[in-house]
């Protein structure tokens, strides 16, 4: 790929997540349950807070991996 559809290509994903964080923005209740999942670690102690979440980013990295698959799919 070129530079300049590389430029074109990353313009439309910038615009994209910023309009899923405009609409993420307005209706908060949407990923409400992002960190609060069986499995997200969170540890808060004197000197801070450690925050692993395990779950929610196993869940997320499943459905990102099912999007690829299906784009291979039907493009590849």
């Amino acid at each position: 790929m070129d530079l300049p559809k590389s430029l074109i290509a990353l313009g439309l994903l910038l615009v994209a997540l910023g309009a899923l964080a405009w609409f993420l923005q307005r209706y908060p209740w949407l990923y409400s349950w992002f960190g609060n999942l069986p499995g997200d670690i969170r540890y808060e102690g004197s000197s801070g807070v450690v925050f692993a979440p395990l779950a929610s980013m196993l869940l997320i990295s499943a459905f990102l991996s099912g999007i690829g698959w299906l784009v291979r799919k039907f493009l590849g």
